[in-house]
């Protein structure tokens, strides 16, 4: 009996032992060492709106201009300029895979860059219906465009100009904030109306909103859009990825998944860009910074809250929020946009650019 019964005792320390190991041990997340840039390595201005990997180069919108990071050296590529400082502000960027163009998007309008060649579209010489751009998607021979005023789309060969806005889809609100095409569909951000949907094959638009109707947080876990004010959308692999300035929404076209700072590993509600990987994987630039999300775990990269040291944390599925040893983090916690280069990430912040070299 008493051999039973210590054996029994042996098999609860070693249970709860191995509970103890397993909780002790997070989920491998990629851990990066980050090297920033700021205006004393040749960047034009500091606050950076948006990063875009093209191969070798690495693209970065400013408040002042446009830079390109190429053979280990950042140099101005255009201002963008116009009489007003602001118009050469660069809010967004889109690469043309089939020709190799890139799309810039200003607060003083749209410009191709082709072969070494500018080409400059602005409401009072093109079709373009506003100069502020914040967002711009190219899909096949379309340019899909995001103003302060209506959503837009430039045929490329034809050269037509069409337009969305409240009087000729769902949305509530004109102003568009973000747009992601695919050969498929396209989803527009609207900041105050959700998200339209433009199925191409049927042509027709469907909108994503407050299943209520009242323009204010979802109470009821899980039941539809997070939030009507929406900043980016992300549509990869069938999958729509929503950040709103109180929270963020994963749809896979049947069902919703809402994340929020009280329930998941987000540092913020407040959420100015994401980006998916895949279906499952998704990054989430907030004011208090940079999430990373698996499917089931999240990883946060940040300089600390208290004592502004580099910090990174790991938050199982469980809950459970274990930090991990790092020693340095982005340029700034208000993370504005990020883009993919290999297993490496270019992070855009209001103080400076980052590169996440990832670390065995």
């Amino acid at each position: 009996m008493k051999n039973f019964q210590a054996k029994r005792l042996w098999m609860s320390a070693v249970l709860a032992l191995a509970a103890q190991l397993a909780f002790a041990a997070p989920p491998q997340m990629p851990r990066y060492r980050f090297e920033n840039f700021t205006t004393a390595n040749g960047l034009p201005d500091n606050q950076v709106f948006v990063v875009l990997v093209d191969g070798k180069r690495i693209w970065a919108g400013t408040r002042k201009g446009l830079a390109v990071y190429e053979n280990h050296v950042w140099k101005s590529f255009i201002a963008t300029d116009g009489s007003e400082p602001e118009q050469g502000t660069v809010l967004s960027l889109a690469l043309d895979k089939r020709t190799g163009d890139l799309w810039v998007g200003t607060m003083g309008g749209l410009n191709r860059i082709s072969a070494g060649r500018l080409d400059k579209y602005t409401q009072w010489d093109s079709g373009l219906s506003n100069d502020v751009i914040y967002g711009v998607s190219v899909e096949g021979e379309n340019v899909w465009v995001a103003t302060a005023i209506n959503g837009c789309r430039l045929n490329l060969r034809t050269g037509q100009w069409s337009y969305y806005n409240e009087h000729n889809t769902p949305m509530d609100e004109p102003w568009t904030s973000s747009v992601s095409a695919a050969p498929g569909k396209v989803y527009y951000g609207i900041d105050g109306s959700g998200v339209l949907e433009f199925d191409q094959e049927a042509e027709r638009w469907k909108k994503y909103g407050d299943p209520d109707g009242e323009n204010e947080m979802v109470l009821a876990r899980d039941q539809g859009l997070i939030h009507e004010i929406v900043s980016s959308v992300s549509y990869v692999d069938n999958v729509l990825w929503v950040a709103t300035t109180f929270g963020d929404s994963r749809y896979d076209g049947r069902y919703w998944h809402n994340f929020l700072t009280k329930d998941s590993g987000l540092p913020s509600n407040f959420t100015n860009f994401v980006k998916g990987v895949d279906g499952q994987r998704a990054w989430f630039c907030t004011d208090k910074g940079l999430a990373y999300y698996d499917g089931a775990n999240w990883a946060v990269y940040r300089s600390s809250l208290t004592d502004g040291k580099p910090e990174m944390t790991v938050r199982d599925a469980d809950g459970n929020v274990t930090p991990v040893a790092v020693t340095t983090a982005p340029s700034h916690n208000y993370i504005l946009g990020i883009d993919f280069d290999g297993n490496d990430i270019w992070v855009a912040t209001a103080k400076g650019l980052s590169h996440g070299i990832l670390q065995p």
